[in-house]
């Protein structure tokens, strides 16, 4: 499913909008009105779009994801070792981060999960179990290849480097020279590169 083709112009507008307020402020942080003065539409003309909310968050998860997995895809195709593909792994939350600090919709989803709708919170446990699915592929194959080394197996490495990257985003707002998810990710899998 293309959730980004089977939306309107005017709906891909308002999910656009969506995710810099997710990204910003979290999702309880805004409201449909915050919405409807960004995109200048009354807030009936986006519940004709999305009726609720939780329509509009799910909405927003599955395109965020659906772009992280290109992403995934492009890497593959242009890196051919494990710990290339993870450096550039890393580099997709810190370009993230780079503009104006930005933190991964899933990632600030996440610390809201106790207040999410149960759609929504299914929605972000997909994005999160994509990325360690992929995570723990590569790190597997580059254990496999010699390419990695260590002692710990692959999911655990996974959850480990996706745990560290949000965490750098997060921790990074609150320091004036912040380490950031580019250099945290470097200095954890250069840990392990031969």
């Amino acid at each position: 499913m293309n959730t980004r083709t089977e939306l309107s112009p005017s709906a891909q507008r308002i999910a656009q909008v969506a995710q810099a307020l997710v990204q910003e402020v979290g999702y309880n942080g805004f409201s449909f009105e915050h919405i409807s003065k960004a995109v200048g539409m009354r807030k009936a003309s986006i519940h004709h779009h999305f009726a609720s909310k939780a329509d509009l968050g799910v909405a927003v998860v599955k395109i965020y994801t659906q772009q992280f997995e290109d992403a995934l895809q492009t890497i593959e195709a242009a890196s051919t070792t494990a710990p290339q593909r993870l450096r550039a792994y890393a580099g997709l939350f810190e370009t993230t981060y780079l503009n104006k600090q930005n933190l991964c919709v899933c990632g600030m989803l996440g610390a809201e999960s106790n207040s999410l709708d149960e759609a929504v919170k299914l929605e972000v446990q997909r994005f999160f179990q994509l990325n360690l699915d992929w995570l723990t592929e590569m790190i597997a194959q580059g254990l496999a290849s010699g390419t990695l080394h260590s002692t710990w197996q692959a999911p655990e490495l996974a959850e480990t480097l996706l745990s560290m990257l949000e965490g750098a985003m997060l921790v990074g707002r609150s320091l004036s020279k912040p380490l950031g998810p580019g250099q945290a990710g470097e200095v954890f899998i250069s840990s392990w590169v031969n």
